[in-house]
Formats: C-alpha cells, sequence, structure tokens
C-alpha cells in the first residue's frame, strides 16, 4: 500500500483535471459515510452551492492505526531516505515512525463544525497551512534551519525533488508529471519506491477515471439544482441577511469571498478556472509571513462572523434538506455505475 500523502497528491492532480481548484475546507464534517463515500473514500466530501465541484481529501485524525508490517516499511523508507539524502551530502536522520507527530491541527480538524467556525471560521485565513508541516520536534527540521538558504533549496530538492518547497509542499508547473508518468520526488520518492514496490510505475491511471469524474460533477450539479435545496439555500441566503450578512447566492460564497480577500492580501494566484490549454499550476499555500497584520487580523474577524453565522443558518434547515436530496441523488447513482466506482474502490485499496 502505498503512502497516503502520495495519494493524496495525485488526487489533486487527477482532480485538478476535472476542474475541481478547490483547496479541502478544514471544517468539513460529515456525520456518517454517504452512500458515494462508500466508494469514493473517507475524505469524499460533496461540496453543497460549488456548480458541480467535489473534493476528495484525506483528513488528520482519521486514519485507522498502521499494522506492524506497515510501520516496519515505514522505518525502511526512513532508513533508505537516510542513505539516499547521505550519497547526495546531505545529513538525515531516521525518525521512527511511533515517534511522528501528529499534525499540528489534528485537535482543531476533530472539533465539531460550529466549535471550528467559533475558533478557525473556516480555516481560510486563520490557519497559515504554509507552516502546517513544520515540526521542531523533528531532528531534520533543525538540520535543514541550520542550513544557508541555497543549501536549503538543494537540501528540500534532494529529499522531495525538484518540485519541492520548504514545508514539503509539491509545486507542479506545466503539464505535471513527465512523459513517463512519474514525477520525480527526491529520496523519499526513491525510498518509497525501493520499499513499495514500482507496482504499474507507482503510479495510479486517473485518467480512465475521466468519465466518472465528470459523472459525479454532474451529480453535484443535480443535487444543487433540486429544488428542495434551491428552496433551503434561499432561506439560508435570508437567514445570512438577517444576521448581517447580505447578498450571498450560494453557499459556498462567504468562504469563497474570504479566500479572495486571503488572495488579495498574500498576492496568491489562483489557477484560471477553465483553463486555456493542458498547462496546471499546483503549488502549496501561500505564507502569511509578509502580510500585513491589521488587515490579516481584520480578515481574521470577519472570517469568524461569517462562519459562525453561515453554521447557524445551515442548521436552520438547509443542511437536513441538502443531505436528504444528496443521499437519495447518490443512491440512485451508485446503483447506476456500480461497476465503476468499485473499479475506482478496487484500484484505491490495491495501491
Amino acid at each position: 500500500m502505498k503512502s497516503k500523502s502520495a495519494l493524496a497528491l495525485l488526487a489533486v492532480l487527477a482532480l485538478a483535471a476535472c476542474g475541481n481548484d478547490k483547496a479541502p475546507v478544514a471544517s468539513d464534517q460529515n456525520s456518517g459515510k454517504s452512500p458515494l463515500a462508500e466508494y469514493m473514500g473517507d475524505g469524499f466530501v460533496s461540496s453543497s452551492g460549488s456548480g458541480g465541484s467535489f473534493r476528495i481529501a484525506t483528513r488528520a485524525g482519521g486514519a485507522q492505526q498502521p499494522s506492524d508490517e506497515e510501520l516496519a516499511k515505514q522505518r525502511k523508507v526512513e532508513d533508505a531516505t537516510v542513505a539516499c539524502m547521505k550519497d547526495a551530502g546531505f545529513e538525515y536522520v531516521a525518525v521512527p515512525p511511533e515517534q511522528q507527530a501528529k499534525s499540528k491541527f489534528s485537535d482543531a480538524f476533530n472539533l465539531p463544525p460550529d466549535k471550528f467556525a467559533e475558533q478557525y471560521g473556516y480555516g481560510v485565513s486563520t490557519i497559515d497551512w504554509s507552516k502546517a508541516g513544520q515540526d521542531d520536534s523533528n531532528p531534520n527540521t533543525k538540520i535543514r534551519k541550520a542550513l544557508s538558504p541555497t543549501a536549503q533549496k538543494a537540501y528540500d530538492k534532494a529529499l522531495n525533488g525538484p518540485n519541492a518547497t520548504g514545508n514539503g509542499a509539491i509545486v507542479v508547473q506545466g503539464s505535471g508529471p513527465n512523459s513517463s508518468g512519474q514525477m520525480d520526488l527526491g529520496c523519499r520518492g526513491k525510498a518509497v519506491k525501493q520499499v513499495y514496490g514500482d507496482n504499474a510505475k507507482g503510479n495510479i491511471d486517473f485518467k480512465k477515471f475521466d468519465s466518472l469524474f465528470k459523472d459525479i460533477q454532474a451529480l453535484q450539479k443535480r443535487i444543487d439544482s433540486d429544488q428542495r435545496v434551491v428552496d433551503a439555500t434561499s432561506a439560508w441566503s435570508d437567514c445570512m441577511a438577517n444576521a448581517g450578512h447580505p447578498g450571498y447566492k450560494t453557499v459556498s460564497d462567504p468562504r469563497d469571498e474570504v479566500q479572495k480577500k486571503l488572495d488579495t492580501l498574500t498576492g496568491n494566484q489562483p489557477p484560471a478556472k477553465g483553463g486555456g490549454g493542458p498547462a496546471k499550476t499546483i503549488t502549496g499555500p501561500p505564507s502569511f509571513d509578509k502580510v500585513d497584520a491589521a488587515k490579516l487580523a481584520d480578515l481574521r474577524k470577519l472570517e469568524i462572523e461569517l462562519a459562525v453565522a453561515d453554521q447557524k443558518c445551515k442548521a436552520k434547515g438547509y443542511d437536513d434538506a441538502y443531505k436528504k436530496v444528496q443521499y437519495e441523488q447518490e443512491k440512485e447513482f451508485v446503483d447506476q455505475h456500480k461497476t465503476e466506482l468499485e473499479a475506482y474502490r478496487d484500484e484505491m485499496a490495491n495501491r
């Protein structure tokens, strides 16, 4: 079984090709699996009010504990990474998987939606995602920090490949993986391949699921256009206006507004929707280090106010109406696409 982080990257690349350019939302919470999530995985999120988009993501704290066999393989990956980095001229210390720190945002992810909204809003401007991968207790973090800026870039390239950034994010510009279908993930990627093997070149061929992804997008649009959801959205909009936040027509509008304001503050350029060709850009989140502190504080205040009102208004009827339509439509979709869904589920399970 390949690492979940590698699968997450591949899933992002595949879904980007389908027009799903939104980042995972930290506050997305589902009580139980929907019919489609049974096949698409625990991280499948049906994005209401988003014009047909959906997300597949892994969430901290949601994975099962690894088996002894898996832990042994992870140790071998660490040892192989040490050897590879040594050959590249860098020191790397193997970190036993048992000592790997949990995500610094795990506690936040496990909060109920209303409590998350009160503390983090939507998790857009309130969490500096560029710092998510940093762990000062990891000896390799200290080793990297001791290097010069130029040496740090060389270290990152050796460890995670030429598309890596200092926080472990992958930046892909152009058409993504090379013509062989493989992406250079540095010593980590070589170590994973060495330990887990090169099953089907180590990649999932998401292109064969393009038709399924497009059908799911069409399903999402049908859910959003169902009259019950339309009526519930109108009631939600009126509730938001009464709470002092008028003008929102779809449930994704408040979060989208916060994201646009943050992009303006950070100078981040999100991928153009629709695209003008095959080139794609997938980058790590922008840092808040150089953002005007006062403006960021104002945005965070607005975000929390919006998210709290949003949660309260959805709870008054929208959530129940949407879930009822979603489950009805997804059950029918599963009945009609069971063969393709089983193929996708089996493909993911075998990696």
